[in-house]
């Protein structure tokens, strides 16, 4: 039986624990995943985990109930809500009914009547799931959404098949709108195999795997921007209409969601490459190779989000897009895989070189768009390439100097293994520096209340998804938790080195609710900032 994911939210732990230990979760089909004890925090481990159901208390610190479940809603519409409260108010319940809560409790919780909320949600939950794979409406919402003709209009944009003025004719007789100031394109691709460890009682046919996923793009993008979706080549391809750059960064965050989303209902991996925004139409093609470039970046990032392609790779102002798929292949590869890949890769150009039987004009031209490639690539991660090909490179005269292809092999394989090592050492230094400014950001502004990821992302100009994944993984800790304990570690000094009243404490570093200040200093310290201002004045 499948177990659907429970958070539970309550200031006070042992009520958190009454209700964990007054049912059997298992029986039920649910599990409890996390628990929170104040509404922001618990938006950002629903954010992360995307649970199936949350539980929260009306009353908390920083963040209500209602609150709570109003963020969770906008970003998951699905997620189902049960509010519990010890207020018999009319107006809570009006609220909560609004936001499309399921239930709404009354405390002392009923351990029978609570199990029979949850059995009543895993009904629907099961009900909604099987919907959204059901083999026959999926196969008429195959029919009733695949008009060939915008399907085509499609693929053209995004490939470059088409003149600007084939595009206006063509916009103008199906009746869309492509007068946008900006555009923004992407792919979201899932796996087809399932997740390893889960069981697939019913095949489900590859095409309708990616239906499914064009239908759960095409609810969670509705109402976040305007756009264009399509399947093409397996996957989902989407073209953003956007009104202000603005709105990237929404778009980002949406397809991310959707990846989310994606794996909780098909229990398939769900990677998204999104490219760089443009202002014209006609650009759209550039912006579609990004997205195709950052999606192939996906195999060094945690599963089940969107990729950036201005977040991992630096633009080239340079647009040409080689068609050689042995040259993409070792450009793929000097980017992203293995010595060991990168190696088989110059070997299959070596073989293709061999059996073809190109004539010596068109092995010239060739060698030097692959080696101008190379060098370009290197350029654009700002590597030294004299220190790569040395500094009286001639590339004419190097071409005449290879007298066989094991003689090029050994030389090609040689300078494409120093690019990709140097480029290892700058995505990582890159890396480092960026969360270097973050933190000394933070360190500056700490004290100002409305200091936010979103705020930290505008300076830095990355995603937050980005963001928040790459300062995980360098410091260990989320965004919140760090800038939390910076805020408290200053607050300490001031409570050692000066007589200021807590609640103007709180306000120099950053906390305008000063009984929030308290509670989350206790929280870390064990003990009150009043109290310890006693103990510290008892000990002189």
């Amino acid at each position: 039986m499948k177990l659907f994911s429970v958070i539970l939210v309550d200031d006070e732990e042992e009520v958190r624990q009454a209700i964990i230990k007054k049912i059997d979760w298992e029986s039920i089909g649910f599990q409890v995943i996390g628990y929170a004890d104040n509404g922001e925090d618990a938006l950002e481990i629903a954010e992360q985990l995307r649970p199936d159901v949350l539980m929260t208390d009306i009353k908390m610190p920083f963040m209500d109930g209602l609150t709570l479940a109003r963020r969770l809603k906008q970003i998951s519409k699905d997620i189902k809500i049960i509010v519990f409260s010890g207020f018999d108010e009319f107006e809570y319940a009006k609220e909560a009914i609004s936001l499309e809560v399921e239930e709404y409790i009354l405390k002392p919780i009923d351990a029978i009547e609570l199990q029979r909320v949850f059995i009543r949600i895993r009904e629907k939950l099961n009900s909604e799931i099987n919907q959204k794979l059901d083999m026959e409406q999926l196969r008429k919402y195959y029919l009733e959404s695949l008009p060939i003709m915008k399907e085509q209009l499609l693929v053209g944009l995004l490939e470059g098949q088409l003149s600007k003025e084939r595009v206006v004719e063509l916009t103008k007789a199906y009746e869309m709108d492509l007068n946008y100031p900006y555009y923004m394109a992407g792919i979201i691709h899932t796996d087809y195999s399932v997740t390893e460890g889960k069981a697939e009682e019913i095949k489900t046919p590859a095409g309708f795997i990616t239906l499914s996923l064009k239908q759960i793009v095409n609810e969670n993008l509705t109402g976040s921007c305007n756009f264009i979706s399509g399947i093409y080549l397996d996957s989902v391809v989407v073209i953003a209409l956007l009104h202000e750059p603005n709105q990237s960064k929404e778009f980002i965050h949406a397809m991310d969601q959707i990846c989310k989303s994606t794996f909780r209902i098909l229990e398939r991996n769900t990677s998204a490459g999104i490219g760089f925004l443009c202002d014209d139409f006609m650009e759209l093609s550039n912006s579609y190779h990004g997205a195709k470039n950052a999606i192939d970046y996906r195999i060094l990032f945690e599963p089940n989000q969107a990729i950036y392609i201005q977040d991992v790779e630096v633009q080239v102002n340079d647009k040409i897009i080689w068609d050689s798929r042995y040259t993409e292949s070792i450009l793929r590869e000097i980017k992203l895989g293995e010595v060991e890949d990168l190696v088989e890769a110059i070997k299959d150009l070596m073989e293709y070189i061999r059996k073809s039987a190109v004539s010596f004009q068109l092995y010239q031209i060739s060698l030097m768009e692959m080696i101008t490639e190379i060098f370009k690539l290197g350029q654009a991660y700002q590597i030294d390439m004299d220190k790569v090909f040395g500094s009286d490179f001639n590339i004419n005269k190097k071409i005449y100097q290879f007298d066989s292809l094991e003689s090029l092999k050994t030389w090609l394989m040689d300078i494409c293994i120093k690019v990709r090592s140097s480029i290892r050492r700058e995505r990582t230094d890159s890396a480092k520096l960026l969360i270097e400014k973050a933190v000394e950001y933070i360190g500056e502004h700490y004290k100002v209340s409305e200091l936010s990821v979103d705020t930290l992302c505008s300076y830095l100009n990355v995603s937050a998804t980005y963001f928040s994944t790459l300062f995980k993984k360098e410091t260990g800790m989320s965004f919140v938790n760090y800038l939390t304990d910076v805020r408290l570690e200053k607050a300490l000094q001031l409570l050692n080195t000066t007589d200021e009243k807590s609640y103007n404490i709180a306000a120099m570093v950053g906390y305008m609710e000063p009984n929030y200040f308290s509670y989350v200093f206790k929280k870390k310290y064990g003990i009150s900032p009043s109290n310890y201002r006693k103990n510290l004045s008892s000990g002189r």
